[in-house]
Order: structure tokens, then sequence, then C-alpha cells
């Protein structure tokens, strides 16, 4: 099972492939989807990594694929522009699996 990333930021790309995990850059709804669709269709990937900046572009069709689909898992990580919130993690289990702490 591989890991693929969707991101819009060359470094976090460049990063991700160091530590092995192939990936792609897009900036548009267009190549969001059209990236999403090659992903859905190759049974290797186990994992959809994805910025919240590219979620953004898409998030209506993502999410229904995150409730729909069992596999791959598909998960947002915040982009390195963002502020890093002290309720970030606590945010980010309640919006995943519901619970809140």
């Amino acid at each position: 099972m591989r890991s693929y990333l969707i991101c819009d930021n060359r470094e976090l790309l460049i990063g991700m492939r160091l530590a092995g995990i192939e990936g792609v850059i897009v900036n548009t709804r267009e190549k969001v989807l059209e990236e999403m669709k090659k992903v859905l269709s190759n049974e290797e990937i186990g994992i959809v990594i994805i910025t919240e900046k590219v979620l953004s572009l898409a998030e209506e069709e993502i999410m229904k694929l995150k409730l729909e689909r069992k596999y791959p898992l598909i998960t947002a990580i915040p982009d390195k522009d963002n502020e890093k919130r002290e309720d970030y993690i606590a945010k980010y289990i309640r919006e995943s699996i519901g619970i809140k702490i």
C-alpha cells in the first residue's frame, strides 16, 4: 500500500518525496478532480494526503468521497501558510471521528 500527496506547494512535495511519498502539485479545481480520479483508479494507493488549500478547491466532491469510500483513506493536512492554532488537534479529531475532547 502506498501513500500519495496532492498539494499546491513545491517544498512540501519535495519533502514528501524524500520520505518516499510520491505526489503532484495542482492549482485548479479541475486538476484536483482529475488527480483524484487517477488516484481512485490505482489500487496500490491506500492513503491520499491532501493539503487544506487543495481540499478547499473541491471540498464538496472530496468530502463526498471520504464518506462514501472506505479505500483509499483521504486525509487533509495543514498548509505551511496556516497558523498553528492551539485547538488544531482537537478540531481535527472532532472532524475526523466525531469525538469532542
